[in-house]
C-alpha cells in the first residue's frame, strides 16, 4: 500500500483506555449504534477506521478532545453476532496526524488526517530479529514481565519482525496510556524500543493483573 492511497478523511473511533500501533492486530466488540453506523460504512468502502485517545477519559462527546496522532487499521475480520454486536479485527498500518475534526454529518465522528510524517510505518521492509537480540534489546523485559506474572510467548515473537515486535510489546505492556500515547509518537522503531527500555527499567508494576502476550 501506498501513502497516495490513503483518504485525507477518516472516520476515528476516540477510544479510552485503547491503543493500536502499526503492524499490530487486535479485537474490537462493537455495540454502540453509532459505531455500528461506522463499521457499517466503512465495510461499503475501504475498510479503514482510525484509532484515536480522547485526551480524558471523560465520556465520549463531540465537544471532547482528541490526541493530534493516532493510528489507522484496516478490519480484516468481520462477524456479527445474534444480539447485533460486530466483532471485528482491526490491523494497525500506518499513523496519522490530525488536520482537524470535521463538522458532524454523521452519527460518527471523522478527521482531516495527514500520513506524510509516518509514511515509513508502510514499509515492506523486514528487520531480522534473532531471540538474542530480542533478549539484548528488553533485557529487563524479560525478568519484570515474569515477575508480576506476564507469560510472553517468545517462541512466537522470534517469528515476528523487529517492528511488529517492538510495536506488540508496546502495546501490551503494562505502561500507561498516556506513556503508550508517547511511544505512539515516537519519531521511529529506534526511539520506541529505547523508550520501552528506559520505561521499564523504573516503572513499578504493582497494580497490574496477569497477562498473556503472544
Amino acid at each position: 500500500m501506498k501513502i497516495e492511497e490513503l483518504p485525507n478523511k477518516i472516520p476515528v473511533f476516540p477510544l479510552s483506555n485503547f491503543i493500536i500501533f502499526p503492524k499490530t492486530s487486535v479485537p474490537l466488540n462493537i455495540f454502540e449504534p453509532r459505531y455500528i453506523d461506522m463499521i457499517n460504512d466503512s465495510m461499503k468502502s475501504n475498510k479503514f477506521i482510525g484509532m484515536i485517545q480522547p485526551k480524558t477519559s471523560a465520556k465520549d462527546n463531540i465537544d471532547e478532545g482528541l490526541h493530534n496522532v493516532g493510528c489507522l487499521g484496516k478490519i480484516t475480520s468481520f462477524k456479527e453476532t445474534e444480539d447485533g454486536r460486530y466483532l471485528i479485527e482491526l490491523r494497525g498500518l500506518i499513523r496519522f496526524e490530525v488536520i482537524k475534526e470535521l463538522k458532524l454529518t454523521n452519527k460518527y465522528r471523522e478527521c482531516e488526517v495527514n500520513f506524510s510524517k509516518f509514511n515509513h510505518d508502510l514499509s515492506e521492509k523486514k528487520e531480522d530479529l534473532k531471540f538474542k537480540d530480542l533478549e539484548l534489546i528488553f533485557k529487563d523485559l524479560k525478568s519484570l514481565f515474569e515477575k508480576r506474572g506476564f507469560v510472553i510467548n517468545w517462541k512466537a515473537l522470534q517469528q515476528q519482525s523487529l517492528d511488529e515486535t517492538i510495536n506488540a510489546l508496546a502495546m501490551a505492556s503494562p505502561l500507561s496510556l498516556e506513556e503508550k500515547q508517547i511511544l505512539l509518537e515516537a519519531k521511529n522503531l529506534d526511539a520506541r524500543k529505547s523508550m520501552i527500555s528506559e520505561k521499564l527499567k523504573t516503572y513499578s508494576f504493582d497494580n497490574f493483573d496477569n497477562t498473556t502476550i503472544q
